[in-house]
């Protein structure tokens, strides 16, 4: 038999049966009555009282118990071989019967000189198999971790506790910078006990650090909108494994902010089903009804929207339906529960860490006579001018280059502009295509002036023939958009 288990282990029938023993043999262990005389009183066998009382004496009262026989589930007249020979058949794909397993038996039990085990026999040893097992065997890890690993759901108490971050590439078409049809990205951060949606950005990019980081500030600082009070730090951010949330730029932010980041398993994403959740309600209530919609497997529609028109949209929706509808897991609107705690959400130092998030990697530069060249601009403040000659390290918001950050020996220094973009506000990608089609528009001009040449002006006398402009091979030096 198998040790007996501890008594907080044995269900109520095992408990009462345990009592009932020890109610019989308590005369023989209190008043010292003879194990004989209670076996005549009761009924029973001596060597019966005499085991109970062995194993009481060895177990206490748990060992009164019934327990199970350490071979259950196991057949003593089928070998042990051939009891996992039918285990192995009944584990294989496709899955066989017991009928056709036992067919399979016959040569072979034959062959071993092992006695035939009937139909039944088989059939209860099938039955008998761990289910894990079979669906393991039969089904594949993935159906295994669905049915029989434990799942761990995080639940949120209170407000910040957890928040939430993803991406969704929406089913609608919107113009790109160039007009072109183009689907966006969107990145969300929920706060998990609430449900409300503490930043969002739009973008056509696939998903970076970067645009992760620029949500997460938004997140975080107070907005300029008045009903949007989701701020501050969060305890925990929980997230997936995607390149974007691992780079080691966000673990730093995770760092400097006491901000620990939790990752769910790779490929198994089962306790983010709350944001998953989120965009799911943002296409049944909201972004079916824009211009350009495309549900999944349908021809694109034509697009009406850029992005700088859908983005407001987007915000109103949040803000003023979503945000104030009742939700159907909480029973409250996202903001009325977020701000039902009466907290002070925990906030950076300054808004000068936060930036930290706002921005790429740091570039190194020298404080020229001139200012700080970056882009072809140059960015200018009167600060600088105690800095001529100074190496400094800049950070900026791809979003906006009118302006950046200067720190000089780990400290903010001031906020340079150029003031060529002064009082606009101008992306990166807007620098680079002005540069490309400046780029391209002088090729152009080239090209034209020495086929004129070459058309009107004889070459000298003696001259070898001019042989064809080759063109530039495509793999040259990469030059990245930020140097």
């Amino acid at each position: 038999m198998d040790p007996p288990r501890p008594l907080t282990a044995l269900d109520d029938a095992q408990r009462a049966m345990a009592l009932a023993r020890f109610t019989l043999l308590q005369p023989h262990l209190e008043a010292g009555i003879t194990l004989r005389a209670l076996a005549v009183q009761h009924g029973l066998a001596y060597r019966t009282l005499q085991d109970w009382l062995a194993r009481y004496r060895q177990h206490g009262l748990a060992g009164l118990a019934h327990h199970l026989r350490a071979d259950r589930g196991t057949h003593r007249r089928v070998p042990p071989d051939l009891q996992i020979l039918i285990e192995g058949l009944a584990l294989q794909t496709p899955p066989l019967s017991a009928a056709a397993i036992h067919r399979q038996l016959v040569p072979i039990v034959a062959a071993q000189g092992w006695p035939l085990p009937s139909y039944r026999t088989v059939a209860q040893i099938m039955q008998h198999l761990d289910p894990g097992l079979v669906t393991l065997a039969q089904q594949g890890t993935r159906a295994y971790q669905e049915a029989f690993e434990m799942l761990y759901r995080r639940e949120a108490t209170r407000a910040n506790e957890l928040w939430q971050a993803d991406h969704c590439l929406l089913d609608v078409w919107l113009h790109d910078e160039r007009g072109r049809p183009a689907r966006p990205w969107l990145t969300i951060i929920e706060d998990d006990y609430s449900r409300a949606v503490a930043g969002f950005y739009l973008t056509f990019q696939a998903p970076t650090a970067l645009q992760t980081a620029l949500t997460l500030h938004q997140a975080i600082w107070r907005k300029a909108e008045p009903q949007w009070t989701i701020c501050g730090i969060p305890e925990r951010f929980y997230t997936d494994h995607g390149s974007d949330f691992t780079a080691q730029h966000m673990e730093q932010v995770s760092a400097d902010l006491r901000m620990p980041l939790v990752f769910s398993q790779p490929g198994h994403p089962r306790g983010r089903g709350r944001i998953e959740r989120f965009f799911q309600t943002l296409n049944q209530l909201w972004l079916c009804q824009q211009p350009g919609y495309t549900p999944p497997k349908t021809p694109p529609a034509p697009p009406a929207l850029t992005l700088a028109q859908f983005g407001p949209r987007l915000m109103t929706f949040l803000l003023d339906d979503y945000h104030q509808r009742i939700h159907g897991e909480t029973g409250q609107a996202p903001r009325t529960r977020w701000e039902s705690g009466a907290f002070i959400p925990r906030m950076p130092d300054s808004l000068a860490q936060l930036d930290l998030l706002l921005l790429t990697v740091a570039k190194p530069r020298q404080v020229q006579r001139d200012g700080i060249h970056f882009q072809c601009f140059r960015y200018l403040d009167l600060t600088l001018a105690a800095y001529i000659g100074e190496a400094v390290v800049i950070r900026y918001d791809p979003r906006d280059m009118a302006e950046i950050r200067v720190y000089h020996q780990g400290s903010f220094l001031c906020r340079a502009v150029a003031q060529e973009l002064d009082g606009q506000t101008i992306s990166l990608k807007e620098i680079m295509h002005a540069r490309n089609r400046q780029r391209q528009q002088l090729h152009t001009e080239s090209k034209a002036h020495h086929a004129m040449v070459e058309r009107l002006v004889p070459p000298p006398p003696g001259a070898p023939p001019t042989a064809p402009p080759v063109e530039p091979s495509a793999a040259r030096v990469k030059r990245y958009t930020d140097d």
